[in-house]
C-alpha cells in the first residue's frame, strides 16, 4: 500500500551544493499499517516459527555449541551482504589463529561483529536497555579494527552520509542531517522500550529495523548493527532466549529486494510489502535453524546409541575389577545372565594370564 513518505525532507548544503535529506517521523507508523488476512497469518506463522526455534533450544544436551555456531553464522552472512569475503569456515580459522582463505582483515571484521552481539548480549542481561548507548558501545566493538579508524567507533556521526552515488547530490538516499540525529534516535529508543504503549515484539522488530537503516546514525556499519538489532530484539522481548536466529541468510538471498523495500517503506510509505517480506524471511530463518538444531540433535543421540555398549563393556571392567567377588548390579534376567557368563569368562581368562 502507498502512502506518503513517513517524514519529511529538509534541505542541506554541503561543500556548495544544495540537497534532500530525509527526517523519518517517529514510529509507529501513521497512518496504521493495513492488515490483510493473509498479513496476519504470514507474522501468525512467523511467531510459530519462533516458539520452535525457542523450545528446542532446551532439548539439546549442549545448546552453547549450537548457539556458537549460529552466531558466528549470522555475523558472517550479515557481513556478506556488506561486501566482505569471509565465510564461516574463514571466520574459525582466524579464531583459533590459523591462516584463513581471505583476506585477514575479512575474517577480522566478521568476528567484531560476533563480539559486538555478544557485548550487547551481556549488557541486556545486566540489566542495560536498548538504547542509543548501548547501540554506541555495540558500535564502538564492530568497528575497533582497523577498516574502523577514522570512522569515529562508538560515536553517533556528526557528518552527513549518503547511500549510493558519489555525493549527496545524486545519492539514492539521504538520511538525516547530524544536527536531527539527536531526536531521531531519541524517538526509537522510546518505541524500542514501548513508550508510549507497548507494540508486539516481532512487529517491533520490523519497525526498528527499517527505522534504524533510515536514521544511519553511524559512519559505518549500520547495515550489520541494525540486523544485529532485530536479534536483540526479540531476545530483549523475551521471543527467544537465545540468539538462535539467522536472518541474514534470508536477506543476503534477496539482497535486491531487501534493499527496494526499505526504500519503498521511505519513499512511499509502504511497510505492508516490507512487513510480509520481513515476516517470511524471520519463518524461514527459524524453520531452518530448527532443522539445523533437530539433525544435531539427531546426530548426538545417534552418536550416544553407538557408543552406550563400549560404556556399558568398560562400567563392567571397571565393577569387576574392583569387585571381583561380587555381580554388577540390575544384572537380573536372560541379558543380566549373558552378562554373568561374559564377565565369569573374562575372570578365568585373567586369571589363567597371571
Amino acid at each position: 500500500m502507498r502512502r506518503p513518505a513517513p517524514g519529511h525532507y529538509v534541505t542541506v548544503t554541503t561543500a556548495g551544493e544544495p540537497f534532500q535529506a530525509f527526517v523519518p517521523a517517529p514510529l509507529p507508523p501513521e497512518p496504521p499499517v493495513v492488515w490483510s488476512a493473509p498479513l496476519r497469518r504470514r507474522f501468525d506463522a512467523a511467531l510459530v516459527a519462533l516458539g520452535r526455534l525457542d523450545a528446542v533450544t532446551t532439548l539439546l544436551p549442549n545448546a552453547a555449541l549450537l548457539l556458537y555456531s549460529f552466531v558466528r553464522k549470522e555475523a558472517v552472512l550479515s557481513s556478506q551482504i556488506e561486501g566482505t569475503q569471509s565465510s564461516l569456515a574463514d571466520l574459525l580459522l582466524f579464531e583459533i589463529d590459523e591462516q584463513p582463505g581471505v583476506p585477514v582483515d575479512d575474517a577480522r571484521e566478521v568476528s567484531r561483529c560476533v563480539a559486538a552481539l555478544e557485548h550487547g548480549l551481556q549488557k541486556l542481561r545486566g540489566g542495560l536497555p536498548l538504547c542509543t548507548r548501548l547501540l554506541c558501545e555495540m558500535h564502538k566493538v564492530l568497528l575497533t579494527h582497523p577498516g574502523g579508524r577514522g570512522k569515529t567507533p562508538g560515536e553517533v556521526r556528526r557528518s552527513q552520509v549518503w547511500i549510493g552515488g558519489t555525493r549527496p547530490g545524486n545519492a539514492a538516499f539521504v538520511p538525516p542531517p547530524a544536527d536531527a540525529l539527536a531526536d531521531c534516535m531519541a524517538s526509537l529508543e522510546r518505541f524500542l522500550n514501548d513508550d508510549p504503549e507497548p507494540v508486539p515484539p516481532l512487529i517491533k522488530a520490523a519497525l526498528a529495523h527499517v527505522q534504524f537503516e533510515t536514521i544511519h546514525p553511524f559512519l559505518d556499519g549500520n547495515g550489520r548493527l541494525g540486523r544485529l538489532l532485530i536479534v536483540l530484539q526479540l531476545v530483549a522481548d523475551g521471543v527467544l532466549r537465545e540468539p538462535m536466529l539467522y536472518p541474514s541468510l534470508f536477506f543476503k538471498t534477496h539482497r535486491a529486494l531487501y534493499y527496494e523495500l526499505l526504500n519503498e517503506v521511505r519513499l512511499r510509505g509502504d511497510w505492508e510489502r516490507w512487513f510480509d517480506f520481513f515476516a517470511e524471511g524471520i519463518e524461514a530463518s527459524a524453520t531452518q535453524a530448527v532443522a539445523t538444531a533437530n539433525a544435531l540433535l539427531a546426530l548426538v543421540n545417534a552418536d550416544r546409541d553407538r557408543s552406550a555398549p563400549r560404556r556399558r563393556r568398560w562400567r563392567c571392567t571397571r565393577h569387576c575389577s574392583a569387585n571381583p567377588s561380587q555381580h554388577p548390579p540390575r544384572w537380573s534376567g536372560p541379558r543380566g545372565s549373558r552378562r554373568r557368563r561374559s564377565i565369569s569368562r573374562w575372570r578365568t581368562s585373567s586369571a589363567s594370564a597371571s
